[in-house]
């Protein structure tokens, strides 16, 4: 655990849950993100929870997650944590959630049980977030020390392991859990930044709206769909553990602008921003959790997103059969492919680079080879893609 984090998170609790005593508190591992700190928390009384501590201070992320999970609780069918308490102006912001039922889709997908520390008694596995902008090492609150997110998926995705009936229904669940998250339009892209009342205006606290608007409306700053993405490349660029390929963004952000007009007519829908399996939590039906990386935009690049982070690896790609469960399983809920999909696909391919090139170092780590051959393989594929758009 990181020195003095466990003092911050004791203050923490302690202005969050002043009446309900700890009995501990656990880390749950290392994330490449490293403008988050998540633990685990166990009260006396038995309960579990999940605190998630903005350690730079910025409590934007806390916002935005803490207005999705009321928000997308209150209006769509989709299981999430339940929030127990948030201060993004807190002294550091946090977030503490309630653990979501269910196994992490990546302990499913392998057919085994859960490692020590991740379950409860009760089947109840980590509800928390730990979000970064394109790539992590965690997943979620229950999950920090396992490779997810832009970055290292977990070794079960890549392409040579053998197709699975069971495997093809898990991802048909997790199309339908997508569908239903896009299946209603919003009026423009833009940043979450928050909850909102009905007429649209932030509200720091969503306790301070009206019983029948809490949680059910979110505070979007508007903007052209291409500025948003745009920004979610910034973000990858700010927490990138190297600036080996650093070129990539500028080529990345080049691409985007050259594809400007073929980018603002997209549909805007509300993203998850990181569906990894380890955001992922199989019960009745599937849950997500890590919501900090949501804003308003294509979901086309959702989608795109979600294979890429489900099915691939560095520079292999899944079974075409588990990519077309999770298409099918989409086409369930959302009555088809978003509008344009196959037009726009291309240039979030190219988006996609940034998850390997920026964080070449962790790759050469996790897959156990030099560097200098990762990013070979990453500009001859980027250079591959932007031929593609």
């Amino acid at each position: 655990m990181t020195p003095g984090v466990n003092e911050v998170v004791s203050a923490v609790l302690s202005d969050a849950f002043p009446d309900r005593p700890v009995a501990e508190v656990s880390g749950v591992g290392p994330s490449w993100n490293g403008a988050n700190e998540t633990f685990g928390v166990e009260f006396t009384d038995g309960g579990r929870a999940f605190c998630k501590v903005a350690t730079d201070g910025n409590g934007t992320r806390i916002a935005r997650e803490r207005a999705v999970l009321r928000y997308v609780s209150a209006e769509r069918q989709i299981r999430v944590p339940t929030v127990l308490a948030a201060d993004r102006n807190g002294s550091p912001p946090y977030l503490v959630t309630a653990p979501v039922s269910g196994r992490e889709l990546s302990v499913v997908w392998n057919g085994t049980g859960a490692r020590s520390g991740e379950t409860s008694a009760d089947g109840d596995v980590g509800g928390g977030s730990a979000g970064t902008a394109d790539c992590d090492v965690r997943g979620g609150a229950a999950g920090d020390e396992r490779a997810s997110g832009d970055a290292a998926p977990a070794d079960v995705r890549v392409a040579r392991e053998r197709e699975d009936p069971v495997r093809e229904a898990l991802l048909r669940r997790v199309g339908r859990m997508l569908g239903t998250l896009h299946a209603e339009r919003f009026d423009s892209h833009g940043e979450i930044v928050g909850a909102a009342g009905g007429g649209g205006a932030e509200s720091p606290d969503d306790s301070t709206l009206p019983p029948d608007t809490a949680g059910r409306h979110l505070a979007v700053e508007p903007g052209p769909w291409p500025d948003v993405l745009r920004s979610t490349i910034e973000r990858t660029r700010e927490i990138g553990t190297t600036d080996r390929l650093a070129g990539h963004y500028e080529a990345v952000i080049d691409c985007v602008e050259s594809n400007r007009d073929r980018l603002t007519g997209a549909p805007a829908a509300l993203l998850h921003g990181d569906v990894a399996m380890q955001n992922l939590f199989v019960a009745d039906e599937i849950a997500a959790i890590d919501w900090e990386l949501s804003h308003v935009g294509d979901p086309a690049r959702d989608l795109v997103r979600a294979e890429d982070q489900l099915l691939n690896g560095f520079d292999s790609t899944g079974p075409e059969r588990y990519a077309d469960a999770l298409y099918d399983g989409y086409r369930e809920r959302a009555g088809g492919l978003p509008e344009g999909f196959a037009e726009r696909r291309p240039i979030y391919e190219v988006v996609r680079m940034l998850g390997r090139s920026g964080f070449l170092d962790q790759w050469a780590t996790h897959l156990g080879e030099p560097m200098d051959a990762l990013a070979d393989r990453a500009e001859a594929e980027l250079r591959s893609r932007l031929a593609a758009t």
